[in-house]
Parts: structure tokens; sequence; C-alpha cells
């Protein structure tokens, strides 16, 4: 890194700086008149080369302040490419829309895991894995009973997702590569089975455990839907559909929930931990919760003739189109054509609904109209999906949940990413301190309580 002297250097004599390189950031402190050269990798400079900024030498040095890291790399990755411009996903460099054409999910899953498509051999042992560690232990319906009959599915799936690491003490040995494998088909065989699970616990019905005879999406829906029927068979359709959802949904970046995965796997905590961590991130309605809000959209709009009265209030800013546009995606969802797609098909294997005609003629006006298309307000994936789980009996509570069953290959991903990277620290970002400094201890008699909750006691939190 330059140092004083050598940023002077690269001075000419107006006092302008001649970059000593292309591949550099020239910045100028106007505090000290000192200028530092940093240099650029990936578009990116290192936040730790602003620490050599300072004013006097015992200063702590510069930092960038970024709330909500909108615009920090935390991490370097090769799991996941997003260009939100063009409206590019890829999974390993494979196009989101290639891999919902030809693969199914657990192919996905191995992508993402190994870094590369499985051979049909490794395909096989993969699937055949997975598919035999989709039973939990008995004890975890004993955990589930002790839930409210109404608990949210979430917060089912957060609770029983961080025990399993109880039943699978091993797990710790984070450099053992036997325990990393275990651990990340355990997480992807299981998921599917606690979050069928609590759809059954909250709907009073017995747990239908996994079949091994079905395939992944399959046995989720067996699991979700099985009755008295001996064997149950979904439609091909629909589990096309679930499928390839799971596909769109596998991996996003370094989204609130996975990065939540990494912030807690850098501690050295077990996978189902930091799995945990990520389905609690997920748990909030600003990640997790978009689609459940496109229903209760359509459900506010009611019928079919009152979507341009709805749009026309949308413009007025008295209205929020949900399921349009994305914090991401400035053009369009590349995802959200894929399950447009296959929607139909699941339209056509259930029963009918008023509220895909609402969305459809939601999304036509929407793409016809100015206001809309030059905010670049197209229909993301979330639009589809909470029609398709509506149009499946799904209830909106365990959307969020089914969510969770494919980013758990994402995540696991991440983790194992995360965990294999030489020299890895654990995650401390840093803060700017705004209260006070050296102040005095008031004795209680002293003290105002200006700041304390006031009211009567049946109004404070927790009476």
């Amino acid at each position: 890194m330059p140092t004083e002297e050598t940023a002077k250097s690269a001075a000419t004599g107006d006092g302008s700086v001649a970059a000593t390189g292309e591949d550099s950031l020239t910045v100028t402190d106007n505090r000290t008149g000192r200028r530092y050269e940093l240099p650029i990798e990936s578009e990116t400079i290192k936040a730790m080369d602003l620490r050599q900024i300072k004013v006097h030498e015992d200063d702590f040095g510069m930092m960038a302040y970024d709330p909500a890291y909108t615009n920090t790399a935390s991490c370097t990755s090769a799991i996941t490419y997003i260009d939100g411009d063009a409206g590019v996903l890829q999974h390993r460099g494979i196009p989101i829309e290639r891999l919902c054409e030809k693969s199914t999910y657990l192919e996905v899953a191995y992508l993402l895991v190994f870094g590369e498509l499985p051979t049909r051999p490794q395909l096989e042992d993969w699937t055949y894995d997975i598919t035999h560690h989709t039973f939990v232990h008995e004890d975890i319906k004993k955990f589930l009973t002790g839930f409210r009959y109404d608990a949210h599915p979430m917060g089912m799936l957060l609770a029983t997702t961080g025990a399993l690491s109880t039943f699978y003490p091993d797990a710790k040995k984070l450099e053992d590569p036997v325990e990393r494998y275990l651990a990340t088909i355990r997480l992807i065989a299981k998921i599917p089975t606690l979050a069928a699970f609590s759809y059954r616990h909250n709907s009073g019905l017995p747990y239908a455990y996994p079949d091994n005879d079905l395939s992944y999406s399959e046995n989720f829906l067996s699991m979700m839907f099985k009755m008295t029927e001996t064997k149950y068979e979904p439609d091909p359709r629909v589990a096309r559909a679930l499928d390839v959802l799971f596909i769109l949904h596998a991996d996003h970046e370094q989204n609130c929930s996975t990065s939540a995965v990494r912030s807690v796997g850098s501690s050295g905590a077990d996978p189902y931990s930091a799995v945990a961590a990520g389905i609690a991130a997920l748990y909030g309605p600003l990640h997790g919760g978009a689609n459940e809000a496109v229903l209760k959209m359509l459900r506010h709009i009611e019928k079919v003739e009152n979507v341009p009265d709805f749009l026309e209030s949308v413009k007025r800013k008295e209205e929020k189109l949900m399921g349009f546009g994305h914090r991401v995606y400035k053009n369009h969802d590349p995802r959200a054509q894929v399950i447009k797609d296959h929607a139909g098909d699941v339209f056509e294997a259930t029963e009918y609904n008023p509220l895909i005609e609402i969305a459809t003629e939601l999304e036509r006006h929407a793409l016809e109209e100015e206001y809309f298309v030059s905010r670049k307000l197209f229909p993301n994936v979330d639009f589809y999906s909470g029609v398709i789980y509506e149009a499946l009996k799904i209830p909106p509570d365990m959307f969020t949940a089914i969510f969770a069953i494919p980013r758990t290959s994402g995540w696991i991903s991440q983790w194992l990413e995360m965990t294999a990277e030489p020299g890895g620290k654990i995650a401390r970002p840093r803060q700017i301190y705004t209260g006070a400094i050296d102040a005095e201890y008031e004795p209680i008699a002293d003290r105002s309580g200006g700041n304390t909750i006031s009211g009567p006691p049946a109004t404070r939190p927790g009476a």
C-alpha cells in the first residue's frame, strides 16, 4: 500500500493527482491534503485500505458507513451470479432458465454444493443419500407437540432445525469432510419433513412419513396432503411445477438470510445452527413474506372489474402493488417468466380459483401501462409463486416455510464455501457510535426517568 510519501509523489505541479495505474483510485483527504492510491480489484476497493487515511497517527483510521450493506461486498463467492440490470441469474455459470428446463431440484442442489453438474452415477448416489435421510428422530414429533395448535410453521421450522444440532453433535467437527457431507444431505433431506410436520401439526392431522419411492417434490406433497390412501400419487404437473419453484428459490446470492447463515457460521457454529439463523432471517416479512402479501392484495382487489381502479390507486400512492419490481432486478426477474410458463399446468390440475383471474388481469394491465413499465415494475417470482401455492390449497402461513426448503441447499452451499476459505474470520461489523462519552453516574434518587416506559402497567410490554 502506498505511504504518504508515495501518495504525495503522484501529485503534479498544479496540485492535481496523476494516477499511477489504471486499476486504482486516488483519494485526497481535504483535512490533511494527503493523497492515497487505493487498488481496484473486481470494481471494488478494500475497506481496510481506507484505514490508512488518518488525521493523526493515533487515529483509528477511516471507515466506510453502509447501513444494510447496500454497497458493501462481505465475501467472495463462486456460487450464484446476478446481473440485476440485465435480468440475469446463474448458478455456477449456468443460466437459471436452462436449469429449470433441463434439471431437477436435486441436480441443481448438487451443482450448488459441489460446483459442477453430477454424472449419472453421482446423481444417483446423491439422490439415494438424500432420499434415505428424510426421516427425522421420533423425539422431534414429541418436540412439536409442545407448540400451540396455531403456532406459525416458520417458528416451528426454526426451532426444530436448530434442535437437529443436538441430535447430531458430531456436526461440530467442522474440519471433518464426512461430517460436513452428512450435515449437507441431512439438512436438504429433513427440512421438507420438518416443514410438512409443521403443517400437519397446525391442521390437527397425523404426521405423514416420507415415502422413499417418490421424488423430492412428490414426497413433500405426499407428507403435506396424504390422508387415508395407501399410496399418495401427486399430479405430475403439480410436482414438476413445485420442483421448478424449488430450483428458482435455491440460492440468490448474499441476501439477508444467506448473510445470516454466513455470519453465524463464521463463529464456528455447527451447520444446523447456521441454517436455523437463515430460517430466522427468512421469517421476517421483508424477506420471505412477499408472496403472502400478493395474495392479500388480490383478495383486497376482490374481483376482476376492480383492477383498473386499484391500479389508479397505486399511481396515487394510496395502495401498494405487491409482487412487482425487485430490489436487485432493475429490468425483469428472470425467474418470473419461468414459473409463469408452469403456472398454467398447475391451474389446469387444480380447482378453479377466482384469484387467478384477478392476478392475470392485474398483470395484463400493469404490463400495458406506461406508468408501471417506465418504472420497471414487472412481475417477480413472488407474484406467481403465491398464486400457485394458493391454487395448491397451501395456507399462506406455509409459504415461507416452503421457501426455506429449497433455499436450504443454497444456505449450506454458502456455509461450505465459507468454511473452506483459508484464514476465515468471525464476522464483526464496525459501528459509528452516537451516544454519550464519559457520562456521569446519576444516583437513582436523582434520576428523572425521562427515557423510561410510562403508562399503566397493563400497557407495558409483556404485561
